[in-house]
């Protein structure tokens, strides 16, 4: 285990709205190592991007951080004032959210803007910052950047403006690195590259990068660690390889499930969805928030919380058919296997 750059502690935010509050994220707990990438994966809903928006202090109203503490290198976020985080956010934590082209101004070059982010968190002139500007879009691939610098949005493809946006989120050198869908709306080469640019310069750079997408494919070509989430909790969480060739948590193998294999005799089958809809965050479950959706749910999964079990140093889930008195099932057993038996 390496040197711990990020640690977020027992984290709450809710959205107070007219109806009632919403608890979206609750009781999320995780670390980030210097130099690792990790994933954060669920349906759309499950809390992912809040998580993000928590850690980067840019929640909206009437979003707010009830409780918890995110430390990054040691100093709680929570703490600190408007104008301390400014100088983080951008400089020392960035992000890459999920719509380039709404992300990007329209009414400014592309070079504009990232020297405005370099200039905003660096003291450097005009000049050099145009020159770093050049050398940030080489780097991300960008062809012909001397010229491509003085481009609009719209001039520039799909993949092209989510380089533009890599480069402009790496431009003061982060310690850390939040990309939050960076290939929605890519098609699958794009998207490729886009993952292995991001691969290469996490090792390059050594910036620790927060991946946080629906795709499991993505999450399993660069990510160190995956954590899964759902109902706003944290179901499990393990290397890459323990979730794919070990899932213990329904959820997880329901995803898993729910992938398309292209190869062998699975790829003949269909595939089996995860029935039923997410739970409702204004009244969330008092127990297992995937009970109702679970095929191996018992009584205590609806009425207790569930505790966390930890497999090994790396592997910890939330569900009670790890419990050690739980009965045995076939079935659970047989999908433990995770991707090798589809």
């Amino acid at each position: 285990m390496g040197e711990k750059l990020l640690e977020v502690k027992h984290l709450h935010t809710s959205f107070f709205t007219h109806l009632g509050e919403v608890k979206a994220i609750r009781d999320v707990s995780f670390h980030v190592d210097k130099s690792e990438i990790i994933g954060i994966v669920g349906e759309s809903g499950s809390g992912k991007s809040v998580t993000s928006l928590s850690i980067m202090g840019l929640l909206a109203h009437p979003g707010k951080v009830t409780g918890g503490e995110i430390l990054f290198k040691g100093e709680d976020l929570l703490k600190k004032k408007k104008h301390e985080m400014r100088k983080i956010q951008g400089n020392e934590i960035s992000m890459i959210f999920q719509d380039p082209m709404t992300s990007l101004n329209p009414l400014f070059t592309i070079g504009n803007q990232i020297t405005e982010a370099i200039r905003t968190h660096q003291k450097m002139s005009r000049e050099d910052a145009n020159k770093r500007a050049v050398e940030m879009l080489r780097m991300v691939g960008i062809p012909s950047p001397e010229k491509r610098v003085k481009s609009y949005p719209h001039e520039f493809s799909g993949g092209m403006r989510q380089r533009a946006m890599i480069a402009m989120a790496l431009s003061s050198e982060p310690d850390l690195l939040i990309a939050d869908e960076p290939t929605t709306a890519l098609d699958v080469t794009i998207q490729a590259q886009v993952l292995s640019l991001m691969k290469e310069l996490n090792e390059r750079l050594g910036t620790a990068t927060i991946l946080i997408t629906h795709n499991l494919g993505c999450a399993s070509s660069i990510c160190d660690r995956i954590l899964v989430m759902y109902g706003g909790k944290i179901m499990e969480e393990g290397s890459t390889e323990e979730i794919f060739y070990e899932p213990r948590h329904p959820y997880t193998m329901g995803l898993l499930n729910s992938v398309p294999k292209v190869s062998g005799e699975q790829s003949k089958k269909r595939l089996v969805p995860i029935l039923g809809t997410p739970p409702d965050m204004l009244h969330p479950p008092t127990g297992c928030p995937f009970y109702p959706r679970c095929r191996f749910a018992m009584k205590a999964c609806a009425s207790m919380e569930v505790p966390e079990f930890s497999l090994s140093g790396t592997h910890r889930v939330s569900c009670f058919m790890c419990h050690p008195d739980a009965p045995a099932n076939e079935v659970y057993e047989k999908q433990k296997g995770g991707i090798r038996h589809g």
